[in-house]
């Protein structure tokens, strides 16, 4: 990440101005006060979380071009969504804290991969303001339900990234925090080999509702939305069992690659 410090040393030069972070909690008397390296390009900020230029590199691609109203996925002029063609759309509309590009995908890989739990509450607080600012009438009621990770996904990594999100999510939203809601029943093929028709289909029998869901508002926490497939899924049988609404809080969006 040289290459993203020398950037915003260079655009820090040119502004010079002195900043405040980005994308985190409320601070505490002392939070804002100590100066701490950027989540992302390690420079010097006030308190924890991005600095002012990363922020804008991660979350300024939200309001580019014409986006699916359910998924948001980038879409070409007049174009139908892929995904929601395959999916049918059993969720209402998904809202992406990110896209999941760079250097944002840095993040969800340091979490993922290197299991940066300290990056939980960066990553949690930038999902937060990316609801508020889309979703301001958020229903009272709400439960959030993490997607549950497959048995294999826990003994490689320890831990299931969208339970953590969620719990911290629901604390600063001052939800309902329902993690058994919703269990996996079995592993099933892993989805990052399959394209968006098997995905569908090998996503369709793996989840189980336990609980009574009849007239209830659900959001489904994620860490990354790629085709929809796990979301549609948990959304439908959501719905079949009388859930009212079911939306799609995630970190990333996953884009299309062109060219």
């Amino acid at each position: 990440m040289a290459h993203l410090r020398t950037l915003c040393e260079l655009k820090r030069w040119r502004m010079r101005r002195v900043e405040g972070p980005v994308g985190v909690p409320p601070p505490t008397p002392w939070r804002g006060l100590l100066p701490m390296p950027c989540a992302l390009c390690g420079m010097t900020t006030r308190g924890a979380g991005l600095c002012r230029l990363c922020h804008d590199m991660v979350q300024g691609k939200q309001g580019n071009g014409v986006r699916c109203a359910r998924c948001a996925l980038v879409l070409h002029p007049q174009e139908t969504c892929p995904d929601c063609l395959v999916t049918l759309g059993s969720f209402d509309r998904v809202i992406a804290a990110f896209d999941y590009d760079a250097p944002a995908s840095l993040l969800i890989h340091r979490l993922k991969a290197q299991r940066r739990f300290t990056d939980v509450p960066l990553l949690t607080n930038l999902l937060a303001n990316a609801i508020a600012s889309a979703w301001p009438d958020l229903p009272v009621n709400l439960w959030l339900v993490p997607v549950p990770a497959s048995a294999r996904s826990i003994r490689q990594r320890g831990f299931n990234p969208a339970a953590d999100v969620a719990r911290l999510l629901a604390r600063r939203l001052k939800m309902a925090y329902r993690p058994s809601l919703v269990r996996r029943v079995t592993d099933g093929v892993k989805q990052a080999t399959l394209g968006r028709e098997a995905r569908l289909m090998a996503t369709a029998r793996l989840y189980h509702l336990a609980g009574n869901v009849q007239g209830a508002h659900i959001a489904i926490v994620d860490d990354v939305l790629t085709t929809g497939s796990t979301m549609h899924s948990i959304a439908r049988m959501l719905k079949r069992g009388g859930a009212a609404s079911v939306h799609g809080l995630v970190l990333a969006r996953t884009q299309r690659r062109h060219g």
